[in-house]
């Protein structure tokens, strides 16, 4: 295991200088799942919850979550974001809305939490929508699905996987 890179010799806490690194393309994809019951669901889908449009009000949400990463994470880089997509997938027999958020940027640093960070608050943000309606709703599974570019390359959180990025 890695030394812990945000601490200096004494324990303080410290950003990571990374002006010596070359810009590269990074691009990073998260996902995470929140569980509706039916009526929530069929409200969603039918476009009936009251305070709107559940996918495109937290489309903008998450994008603008992701857009604000670091002033949510302690010692989080700054980054320009090159693109920002916030997508989803229903299945409607599982009750389940998944958030696919795709982050790319060209810089010294990767995106993964700028990618964590829309698709937690994409998720947050249809809780909040529907919160009158199902109170059980939960959220699950966010986490790194792939990654590209940096210095400790490609990752995909299925092995073998080839990186099949969703940005366009």
């Amino acid at each position: 295991m890695g030394e812990f890179t945000h601490f200096d010799d004494k324990g303080n806490a410290r950003m990571v200088d990374v002006s010596e690194k070359d810009d590269t393309e990074r691009v990073a994809v998260a996902v995470g799942s929140i569980f509706l019951n039916e009526e929530a669901m069929q409200a969603v889908l039918g476009k009936k919850i009251k305070k709107g449009d559940v996918f495109t009000v937290a489309q903008v949400a998450g994008i603008m979550g992701a857009k604000r990463c670091s002033d949510l994470i302690p010692l989080c880089h700054i980054l320009p974001l090159h693109g920002a997509k916030i997508e989803f997938s229903v299945d409607e027999k599982r009750g389940e809305i998944k958030v696919i958020s795709t982050m790319k940027t060209l810089g010294k640093t990767g995106v993964e939490m700028e990618a964590l960070t829309g698709a937690s608050i994409a998720l947050l943000c249809i809780y909040d929508m529907c919160k009158a309606i199902d109170k059980r709703m939960h959220i699950e599974a966010v986490h790194l699905l792939e990654k590209k570019g940096g210095k400790s390359g490609d990752f995909s959180y299925e092995e073998g996987k080839s990186g099949d990025f969703r940005y366009e």
